[in-house]
């Protein structure tokens, strides 16, 4: 009888980062990381978050960010993720594919936009118009309080 076990806690691998002391040290080193030189300590933890790629992988990576950069700056859309794809579509960025379709969304927009404006330059007027109320009203409280103060010095001398 072989007393060979194949339960994971005889290999070690216990969980996806190793044994308990593995898992330990690292806490530690990043805890360490972070208090010496905390750039080395986040790059290690994104490292660790990533699920520890290779260094090919990480020259991929960066291979497809430099694409992305050099497609943005050459206006095309050659290495643009589904993200920003799904993003420029729901804000109008790009078109549709239908002419129609895009010419009644331009249409709309800027009807839109003229609306904002006139909004805009009523809420300006109305608030000139208050403000000219105040003004009003603060003068006719001033002037009653210098006709009161008048009143009051003129009977005082005599």
């Amino acid at each position: 009888m072989s007393q060979s076990s194949t339960s994971p806690w005889a290999s070690g691998k216990t969980c996806r980062s190793g044994p308990f002391p593995k898992k330990s040290f690292e806490i530690g080193a990043i805890v360490v990381g972070f208090i010496y030189w905390w750039p080395l300590a986040a790059a290690y933890v994104a490292w660790k978050v990533a699920g520890y790629p290779a260094l090919s992988e990480l020259r991929g990576l960066a291979n497809r960010g430099s694409a992305w950069g050099s497609a943005w700056q050459s206006g095309g859309t050659p290495g643009r993720s589904r993200f920003a794809a799904a993003y420029e579509a729901a804000n109008g960025v790009g078109t549709t594919g239908n002419r129609a379709f895009d010419d009644y969304r331009k249409a709309e927009l800027d009807r839109l936009d003229a609306q904002r404006k006139a909004l805009a330059e009523e809420s300006r007027a109305f608030s000139e118009y208050v403000e000219g109320l105040k003004r009003a009203k603060d003068r006719e409280e001033f002037d009653a309080y210098m006709a009161q103060k008048r009143a009051a010095d003129s009977t005082r001398s005599v």
